[in-house]
């Protein structure tokens, strides 16, 4: 098996909020130390804005579950997140939560 070749750029590209589509899965990328070598990741689906504003994302399993955020969750074991536009430098898609992790390898491997 070969991954196709591709340029990574020196910097994460996050979702913007123009980009955001109701239910549709993207990715939460951090990262537990400075150098980026150890990734959190979180599939998380957008589920809409708040009144105040606030963009509200949910875990991936108890949305496909059917939980939705506007339901008692006492059963249903959904976990909610929200945040404003200048937190979404962690949230991407498919595609660039990819090249987060493949920048995130190749530091891996130069640290060996």
């Amino acid at each position: 098996m070969r991954f196709e070749a591709r340029e990574l750029k020196p910097y994460a590209e996050p979702v913007s909020v123009n980009e955001l589509k109701l239910g549709k899965e993207y990715f939460s990328v951090t990262f537990v130390d400075d150098e980026g070598c150890i990734p959190i990741i979180d599939t998380l689906i957008f589920t809409g804005k708040t009144d105040e504003g606030l963009l509200r994302f949910q875990d991936v399993v108890s949305y496909r579950r059917g939980v939705r955020p506007d339901e008692d969750t006492a059963e249903g074991h959904a976990t909610f997140y929200e945040c404003t536009e200048d937190q979404m430098n962690v949230i991407f898609d498919y595609e660039r939560a990819l090249d987060v992790l493949m920048c995130c390898s190749l530091k891996r491997r130069d640290r060996a």
